[in-house]
């Protein structure tokens, strides 16, 4: 007798009222820090900018409403690997069976949040002044640890087994063949979906091409890559702080950031800023709203410390997992605000890239950022592979 296949269930998000009040409580309550004059946003998180950002958050956001309107995707919820996984799935507005099936993967300090304003524009691209045939059915899991997905008790999952378990969710949602996209440790997991699962996988996209890796000379690689290369190491230097963290004593962050949301909003809110083409202003990029819709996924569903703990499972990935080139057909979009930016050189040598672009806008969140322009990158670069997917 052979087990039933796991079998999604329709979710939806709800957060009890009490939930909210305890949360304004503790907003009220803040005990906040010295500030040195004229500190700005050059020693982390600008104070001044976070007292604001909190009344907001205790006073004037309404999570009621924002939750509501993320609970206008359809959400689901699967059991694999011992865990629960959430996702949501949009079937294309094009007719069953023409659209291409694809998967996205975030990073941190996101979840599938970072997806929503994307989802409509590649599932009816028609509507939107796209080809109705660029269509794709859209599934965006939350990793395990992160969102609404469940935080794993034990070890955390790396990114080669969270690949693993989009394979199994992509065959109970009936798509054998299909295309893969992320970001961040998105693109990890995107990237080991082609190389763990490349008769499943018709193409992969990826906006990142991951922390650079050479276990062999580096004379061999060429001045463009030499360069990638120094300025990684001066990038993780000056910001990579909180990587460290994540990667060593993740609990120790993880106790403040649970118990203190002004802690969790600072931390967050840092990266927003940094790592998005907004000059500086973090508000040219994301409202007040988006930021606490953020946010508060986080602080409701208590994943801060589980989704820093997979920079642990990470960093134990073996070198030989590293070094593996993608045969499967790959497109890189590097957004001019990302972190730091691999050459063409590098790219042809770890993956088969077929399509290399370079958007005019855009940072390390370009899906949020810059929804239209993410989602013609997609549809560019998926035209080719979607008969392969039939």
């Amino acid at each position: 007798m052979t087990d039933a296949p796991p079998h999604p269930e329709p979710f939806t998000p709800h957060t009890p009222p009490e939930a909210v009040d305890d949360l304004r409580a503790r907003l009220r309550a803040t005990r906040w820090p010295d500030v040195p004059e004229d500190a700005g946003w050059e020693m982390g998180t600008d104070v001044d900018y976070l007292r604001e950002l909190v009344a907001y958050w205790a006073d004037g956001f309404d999570w009621t409403a924002q939750e509501a309107a993320l609970a206008g995707l359809p959400h689901f919820r699967v059991p694999l690997g011992g865990l629960g996984i959430h996702y949501v799935h949009v079937r294309a507005a094009a007719p069953a069976g023409t659209a291409l099936p694809l998967v996205l993967s975030h990073g941190w300090p996101d979840n599938f949040w970072r997806y929503v304003k994307v989802v409509p524009l590649l599932t009816d691209p028609g509507a939107h002044g796209g080809d109705p045939a660029d269509a794709f059915d859209v599934v965006v899991p939350d990793m395990p640890g992160y969102g609404y997905s469940d935080r794993p008790a034990g070890a955390p999952l790396n990114s080669i087994a969270v690949a693993g378990l989009w394979a199994q969710l992509m065959d109970v949602l009936g798509y054998r063949r299909f295309g893969a996209a992320g970001g961040d440790i998105g693109s990890h997991v995107s990237r080991y979906l082609a190389l763990d699962h490349p008769d499943r996988v018709v193409a992969v996209h990826r906006t990142d091409a991951g922390v650079p890796f050479f276990d062999g000379d580096r004379s061999e690689l060429a001045p463009e890559e030499r360069a990638w290369f120094d300025g990684a190491a001066a990038w993780g230097a000056t910001e990579g702080g909180y990587a460290a963290m994540h990667r060593t004593k993740p609990q120790t962050a993880a106790v403040g950031l649970t118990d203190s949301p002004a802690g969790l909003a600072a931390w967050i809110v840092e990266k927003l800023r940094a790592w998005s083409d907004c000059g500086g202003d973090v508000e040219r990029s994301y409202t007040k709203d988006e930021i606490l819709t953020l946010v508060s996924l986080y602080w409701f569903t208590g994943t801060i410390g589980s989704s820093m703990r997979m920079y642990r499972a990470n960093g134990a990935i073996p070198p030989a997992q590293l070094t593996r080139r993608v045969e499967v057909p790959s497109g890189f979009a590097i957004f001019p605000a990302d972190l730091v930016r691999p050459p063409r050189a590098w790219m042809e040598r770890t993956a088969n890239a077929v399509r290399v672009t370079e958007p005019e806008r855009g940072g390390h969140f370009a899906a949020f950022e810059e929804p239209e322009l993410y989602a013609e990158e997609l549809r560019a670069f998926f035209r080719p592979f979607r008969a392969a997917a039939g």
